[in-house]
């Protein structure tokens, strides 16, 4: 067995982690503010979602340190599936703000209460809303471009924030407008329902993920893009098997050659095909397999094959 590691370039990730928990802190204070100059609960919700966002935030952080560790004697792969287990978190902590937004939204639904001060509370929050859009959409836009489950859970979460806020604002204002008060609680109740469906995807995700899920199915074409480049009356490819491991990526396959052929000979083709595997998907792990194809026992291993039907030559 060879195998080919390409290193990714050192990319500090936990200083957008660090950026999320300020943003989270200053979201608080602000949604805080905006909830006691108004005795909105539609704020208040938003204001307890804020603090689930801190703790997501750190969670993240303490998963991208963990994930960052490289490989050792108990970890032969890494630590990358820590990013997985945080966006699971992530998701189920968007449940607890559902939770916290219906269970403050009904009290108020049966018994309205006044709001005051919507103007300056409005504007407050508005900015809030900002912050967390701005850089809600910076950390998907890392998250994706790192292949970081985590900053990309971490910033869905702040965007469901977004639209939580913006959906109070509305109510908040359509309240003003009619005077219709169980608007604001009935906003919050909807809203949080939304972001229920938002989390329960980041939880599905993230739990197939852990289950060492395939490659993209583009990423797996690619692949196999490249293994028809190669294949020729001498050689041949099976077994093909990916996975993802937070922001790593594992391929491997067996390469069929002559077994009149020398160890040398064989090395080098497999060193081409790993070198043009790596410059298709950047930073990924390349495990090949060199095999006779003459012998029947090289077709008596993992039956997938990426497409290629492989067979043992007719004697």
């Amino acid at each position: 067995m060879h195998q080919v590691a390409s290193e990714r370039r050192d990319t500090s990730l936990a200083k957008f982690a660090w950026l999320s928990i300020a943003a989270a802190v200053v979201t608080i204070a602000l949604k805080t503010g905006a909830y006691f100059l108004t005795g909105s609960v539609g704020l208040l919700s938003d204001a307890a979602e804020s603090v689930v966002n801190l703790v997501a935030a750190v969670i993240a952080l303490v998963a991208l340190t963990i994930a960052a560790r490289p490989a050792d004697d108990t970890h032969h792969y890494g630590h990358g599936k820590a990013e997985y287990f945080s966006a699971a978190i992530e998701g189920l902590m968007i449940f607890v703000a559902a939770g916290v937004i219906i269970w403050s939204a009904i009290p108020r639904l049966i018994h309205p209460v006044e709001l005051e001060n919507l103007g300056v509370g409005l504007a407050i929050s508005l900015l809030a809303t900002a912050v967390n859009g701005v850089v809600g959409l910076l950390l998907i836009r890392v998250g994706r471009r790192e292949r970081s489950a985590t900053l990309t859970a971490d910033g869905k979460h702040l965007m469901t924030d977004v639209w939580t806020s913006a959906g109070v604002l509305v109510g908040v204002l359509m309240v003003a407008v009619t005077g219709w008060l169980r608007l604001d609680p009935i906003v919050a109740i909807a809203v949080a329902i939304n972001i229920l469906v938002v989390g329960g995807k980041l939880v599905w995700h993230s739990s197939s993920a852990l289950l060492d899920a395939a490659l993209p199915a583009a990423d797996i074409d690619g692949v196999r893009a490249v293994l028809d480049r190669h294949r020729t009356d001498d050689v041949g490819f099976h077994g093909l098997q990916t996975r993802e491991s937070g922001r790593q990526r594992f391929v491997s396959f067996h390469v069929l050659v002559p077994g009149a052929w020398s160890v040398q000979q064989a090395h080098d083709l497999a060193e081409v095909v790993e070198a043009d595997v790596l410059a298709l998907l950047d930073g990924a792990h390349v495990t090949t397999h060199i095999e006779p194809r003459e012998d029947e026992r090289s077709y008596r291993d993992y039956a997938y094959d990426g497409g290629d039907t492989e067979r043992p030559p007719a004697t």
